[in-house]
């Protein structure tokens, strides 16, 4: 009889709390079967630009979010201010991912004003260590006057040698197309504005509804939404 009802509880199917199944819900926390997300390639919706020239830096995002091969809105917003402004960050990923994670910036920022490296790295572990968060998909680019810095899903914390970040879909023309402009006389604002642009023209998941938030030298907010003919 023991062995019996043994065998009769390996022979149970999978756990599951009313209809909702637990298994099935973890795969698609992980994007195995069809939740779309970056990690997948299923998901594409973004792309952020960061750069830091001359005392000056300004993040750009473009507006698309795709899903497939279906254009779901032109104009979304995926640059936006933290810590009472003196923060600015920009996401690449599915979108409720990526607030909760702006979220959980926040609040570290809150217990270290004026500290975003050190409420970032303390941020990162908790992203890799937490249960819930390791199912996020999500990458940003967070900066303020004085640091740029990429935070990803592993657990990363990079700042960059040259001021250059650049996430999501067309991120990698944009960081290239930003190289190439970086040793001219152009201004922070217009090195990323050009760059964006180019990697709109090569990337079909980015368009060239940009928002563009920043700091100017003296410290001054430099915030924009324009579109670029």
């Amino acid at each position: 009889m023991a062995v019996r009802r043994l065998f009769s509880r390996l022979a149970m199917p999978r756990r599951t709390v009313g209809s909702f199944n637990l298994r099935r819900y973890h795969s698609y926390a992980n994007g195995v079967e069809g939740m779309p997300n970056t990690a997948d390639g299923k998901w594409r919706a973004t792309t952020i630009l960061s750069i830091r020239k001359d005392g000056e830096v300004f993040v750009v995002g473009d507006g698309q979010v795709s899903l497939g091969d279906t254009l779901l809105k032109p104009n979304a917003n995926k640059v936006r201010r933290l810590d009472n402004g003196r923060v600015i960050a920009g996401f690449a990923g599915a979108t409720a991912d990526c607030l909760t994670l702006l979220e959980r910036l926040e609040t570290r920022l809150e217990q270290r004003p004026g500290q975003l490296m050190r409420a970032c790295v303390e941020m990162a572990k908790g992203w890799r260590t937490d249960k819930y968060l390791r199912h996020l998909s999500a990458t940003m680019i967070v900066v303020d006057q004085e640091v740029s810095l990429t935070l990803t899903g592993n657990g990363d914390v990079v700042e960059p040698h040259d001021g250059v970040i650049g996430i999501g879909s067309g991120g990698f023309y944009a960081v290239a197309a930003a190289r190439a402009l970086m040793d001219t006389d152009l201004p922070a604002k217009e090195v990323a504005l050009k760059a964006m642009k180019i990697a709109a023209d090569m990337c079909v998941y980015t368009n060239d509804n940009f928002v563009v938030e920043g700091f100017t030298k003296d410290g001054k907010h430099d915030t924009e939404a324009e579109e670029v003919a």
